[in-house]
């Protein structure tokens, strides 16, 4: 069962309290790697594979889950604070003593004893605050536990598009390589003719040499992206899908940056977590000042005590008891106090720590909207462009021919087409991101998401 299960039947034991748990998206993502040697290669792959294949290999996922899971143990030690405990002992002997006095020569005995103790707590208000503690400190390793979950989807998602990125930046800059060899190459027949000068071939040829370097340091900048795909998932994919031409680049038009805002604010997993630390500390605080405070337990016990003699003789005797135990404390050194001091400090401490997650909530919800917005405009601009670009080149070309463009026209146009087919591509894949970077600092961020985003997803033709 992979641990995205384990954590829904976590979840099914937790919701004896359910109005304090998270409400939380059953958790997305996923990623994709791209072929490269290696001993192990997957099959195509989509999103939500690569993703389930990544939160059963990430130790960050692993070692969040085994958090919460020693939470909900300490949320079960306290409140076995409240509840009964239950006690029993056996114990045999035999004595053997040694008399002159010959009427007393044989005294040897064996006994037999056994007890039973009961003690109930019935007034405990630390305990009572203890639990009210530990109950909040299990939510808080949930939150942060899901928190995990969240920041692995953006992780996997953000590798797998990289990769994408990475091919795009490659496929243009071959493409360009190509162009300008072919640049380089007529220079060079038509300096051979002497149709023109040698200035031009050298411009072709450092043109060219700087289109080999841009594809070497793209190559090597794809393969670091696979690697890292890679080192979450634990395995490579032979084939990676990108993303549908068609794909819709558009905002909600009834979004807003606010209403983004108060979303996280609700439903922000950090903000969650800092809000639970707080309220474990203030019942921490709680029973800290109660420490000073009276303890009622009831105390029964039982007691049977067997003594058996070679005269034949037995005595045996039975004893019950039941008790109320008051404790009053006094005096404990000052430990008490100090523990209040101490622990109001730690709740003067989450208070800041609470107010700096919803700042950086609200930062990240507002960052990412502008984003959004800014990518959609972006995208569209780029897609003119390429048309604008596209039409330059052609027309340079032409003129180049005629005689009334040079050569590095011609080159600084084919480069300008080709950096606006990479940069479109780019913006693409940055609105993807910003998507889901958003969702995830307003706490939406679910499997639903990634369903869709893969449903955008193709092989390559």
């Amino acid at each position: 069962m992979t641990c995205y299960a384990n954590f829904h039947v976590m979840r099914a034991l937790q919701q004896r309290d359910s109005d304090k748990m998270i409400r939380t998206p059953k958790l997305i993502l996923s990623s994709i790697i791209m072929a490269i040697a290696s001993q192990s290669f997957a099959a195509s792959s989509d999103l939500i594979s690569l993703y389930q294949h990544a939160e059963n290999y990430d130790s960050g996922i692993f070692a969040a889950r085994s958090a919460f899971l020693a939470e909900q143990e300490g949320e079960s030690l306290a409140l076995a604070g409240l509840l009964p405990s239950f006690n029993g002992s056996v114990s045999a002997g035999r004595t053997n003593t040694n008399n002159t006095n010959e009427s007393q020569r044989d005294n040897s005995y064996k006994t037999l004893n056994y007890a039973v103790s009961l003690a109930q707590p019935l007034l405990n208000l630390p305990s009572w605050y203890t639990l009210s503690s530990a109950e909040q400190s299990t939510l808080r390793a949930q939150a942060v536990y899901l928190s995990a979950q969240q920041n692995l989807i953006i992780d996997v998602a953000s590798a797998y598009f990289n990769i994408l990125r990475e091919q795009e930046n490659l496929k243009s800059a071959r493409s360009h390589e190509a162009a300008v060899k072919r640049q380089f190459e007529q220079a060079r027949e038509q300096f051979d003719v002497g149709l023109i000068a040698i200035t031009d071939v050298h411009e072709a040829k450092a043109s060219y040499d700087s289109s080999q370097t841009a594809r070497i340091r793209f190559e090597g900048n794809l393969t670091i992206a696979i690697e890292n795909l890679s080192r979450l998932t634990g395995e490579y994919t032979s084939e990676l899908s990108t993303l549908k031409s068609d794909f819709p680049i558009t905002l909600d038009p009834t979004d807003s940056s606010e209403a983004w805002v108060n979303s996280a604010f609700e439903n922000n997993l950090n903000i969650k977590s800092a809000d639970y630390a707080l309220k474990a500390l203030e019942s921490q605080l709680s029973s800290s000042n109660s420490q000073h405070l009276p303890t009622l337990d009831l105390n029964a016990g039982y007691s049977n005590s067997k003594l058996t003699n070679s005269n034949p003789a037995n005595n045996e005797a039975e004893e019950g008891s039941i008790s109320l135990t008051l404790n009053i404390p006094i005096y404990s050194g000052g430990a008490t106090q100090a523990s209040v001091r101490q622990t109001r400090h730690q709740v003067e401490q989450a208070k800041h720590l609470l107010a700096s997650a919803q700042r950086q909530a609200r930062l990240e919800t507002r960052t990412e909207y502008i984003n959004i917005k800014t990518n959609i405009q972006t995208v569209e601009s780029l897609k003119q462009n390429i048309i604008s670009r596209e039409s330059a080149l052609e027309a340079t070309r032409e003129g180049y021919k005629v005689g009334t463009r040079n050569i590095v026209e011609v080159l600084d146009a084919e480069r300008n087409y080709f950096t606006a087919l990479k940069d479109y591509a780019n913006a693409r894949f940055d609105f993807v991101e910003s998507n889901l970077r958003i969702r995830r600092s307003a706490g939406t961020l679910n499997m639903n998401d990634l369903e869709i985003l893969n449903a955008w997803l193709e092989p390559v033709k």
